[in-house]
């Protein structure tokens, strides 16, 4: 029986470490990493992915599969649900990182089995709602960086990166307390909060600079 951290990096500023580090002080023993890179997750299923498919083949009754939220399994609600039923029916185990979530098909009782469905359609439903709201929030703070692409006023560099703007994003969606945020992403609760109560602008300011940092590189 094998324990398999599957993550998704997306941006550059993402990194494997980074997630294998947040899963084993979550207390998760990892025995093996697999992750696909520049894939989206709300456009990609998780078969369609190159290090998804291998998951489907490697993963054996009794192992566990660690995902950092059930997001990185599908890329809408209907797709996460499917996922997660497929594994189970298989004996595997499924683990969240965050919220240390467990989904498995060890119970027959049925009243059981209808409670951790449901939580699984929740959370899936969460999953969905969140990438939009999040996809939403980009297409506001694009708009708004456009009126900013003279670079004449910048504003204060963001103290946050892409992958921690999209973690907190992603715990606020879920309902977790500003403080845990804090301490899980390793941002001030003041960042937290500037984040939550405005992520328009939030998502603008990295724009804006992640902008000019490709022109000091000479980035088309």
């Amino acid at each position: 029986m094998s324990t398999i951290l599957y993550a998704r990096v997306s941006t550059a500023e993402q990194t494997l470490d980074h997630q294998r580090t947040h899963a084993e002080a979550s207390g998760f023993k990892i025995d093996e990493v697999v992750a696909d890179h520049g894939v989206s997750g709300i456009s990609t299923r998780l078969r369609d992915r190159p290090q998804g498919r291998r998951l489907f083949d490697m993963l054996r009754a009794g192992d566990v599969l660690v995902v950092r939220w059930v997001d990185r399994l599908g890329r809408n609600y209907s797709d996460v649900c499917d996922t997660i039923r497929e594994f189970m029916r298989r004996g595997v185990v499924i683990r969240t990182v965050i919220n240390n979530l467990t989904f498995d098909g060890a119970t027959k009782d049925p009243m059981q089995q209808a409670v951790r469905d449901a939580l699984i359609a929740f959370m899936a439903a969460t999953a969905q709602a969140n990438a939009e709201a999040i996809k939403e929030a980009q297409r506001a703070g694009i708009e708004v960086a456009k009126g900013r692409e003279d670079h004449r006023y910048l504003g204060r560099k963001p103290s946050y990166t892409r992958e921690q703007f999209a973690e907190v994003r992603g715990l606020l969606g879920q309902g977790t307390e500003i403080t845990r945020i804090s301490k899980t992403t390793g941002l001030s609760r003041q960042t937290v909060y500037r984040i939550k109560n405005d992520p328009t602008e939030a998502e603008a300011a990295l724009i804006v600079w992640e902008g000019r940092g490709k022109a000091d590189l000479g980035v088309q």
